[in-house]
């Protein structure tokens, strides 16, 4: 029973990973930067998926001409809550790069 009381103590006090779902919160039309950011509580290692992430900096990207996003920089961590001298909450940002230039398709009709 005492061999437990250890195990069972570093699991409670280690961090648990939650996944959240990142959301545009920055778009900058002339530079073709795109920013996500997700929160994270303390003692969470929180996720975000890469692929969804990516599909929503391209959807951005795409509405403002350009063809694709690729991630940029590293994940940028601010602490947006604290109590005394402890982070209570983060904000993790996540850029991307729009690149290339959307192609339109020529509309389908007769112009005669």
């Amino acid at each position: 029973m005492k061999k437990l009381i250890p195990f069972v103590a570093a699991i409670a006090l280690s961090a648990c990973t939650v996944h959240r779902q990142a959301n545009v919160t920055d778009v900058d039309s002339t530079s073709g930067i795109v920013r996500l950011t997700y929160g994270q509580a303390m003692l969470q290692n929180a996720t975000t998926d890469n692929y969804v992430a990516s599909g929503s900096a391209t959807k951005q990207c795409q509405q403002m001409g350009y063809a694709t996003a690729v991630a940029y920089g590293q994940p940028v961590t601010t602490c947006t809550v604290t109590s005394g001298s402890l982070c209570m909450n983060e904000s993790v940002t996540v850029q991307y790069q729009c690149r290339g230039i959307a192609v339109t398709p020529a509309p389908v009709g007769n112009y005669w």
